[in-house]
């Protein structure tokens, strides 16, 4: 395991990359099919990490809290290296509720991990919905416990809470960039 944090590449107001990626509920999504939200939080995740798993929990619970607010993980890492962050496994977690998404998506080719400038797992990045389509309001933790095992100083995710609370209530996110942190993506 190779601890990663994660880097800006997105600025705050960048258009959110488009992408059309498969899902684990058998459906193909695109970037337009959460047009409807107001938010959208996109997590470079998968299913082998302890970091991600630590957090799978804390996007169910945003996931339920949310309605106007699309949470989507998306999957890069190499499957062939990593068998546990297979399609098939991704599959499982969905069917078996251990993830609760909007949507669980697959970037085999991992074009869209690197569109966005990921590098860790679990590396969220929340958009509000403008006038330009999604633009990146916030990158960065989603609480500050910084491990696996390590509890947050307040309840699970409350920074990315904080931050979409922002989103939705129409004004600026006023925290500053706070590195993710995880395994580093397993690249091909």
């Amino acid at each position: 395991m190779v601890l990663e944090e994660s880097t800006r590449e997105l600025e705050r107001g960048d258009t959110a990359p488009d992408f059309e990626l498969p899902g684990a509920d058998g459906e193909t999504h695109t970037l337009d099919d959460f047009d409807e939200y107001r938010a959208l939080l996109v997590v470079f995740t998968c299913n082998h990490c302890p970091y991600a798993q630590a957090k799978m929990e804390t996007l169910n619970e945003l996931t339920a809290l949310y309605d106007d607010v699309a949470v989507v993980g998306i999957n890069p890492n190499d499957a062939e290296e990593y068998p546990d962050d297979s399609f098939e496994r991704m599959q499982e977690l969905v069917a078996d509720g251990t993830v609760d998404y909007d949507a669980y998506l697959r970037d085999e080719s991992q074009d869209v991990a690197r569109a966005y400038g990921a590098v860790c797992t679990p590396d969220p990045f929340l958009f509000r919905n403008g006038d330009a389509g999604f633009e990146l309001a916030y990158h960065g933790r989603f609480d500050d416990a910084h491990g696996p095992d390590q509890r947050p100083s307040g309840e699970a995710g409350f920074e990315m809470a904080g931050a979409i609370e922002s989103v939705l209530g129409g004004v600026p996110v006023d925290q500053q960039f706070r590195p993710s942190r995880g395994c580093s993506i397993k690249w091909r």
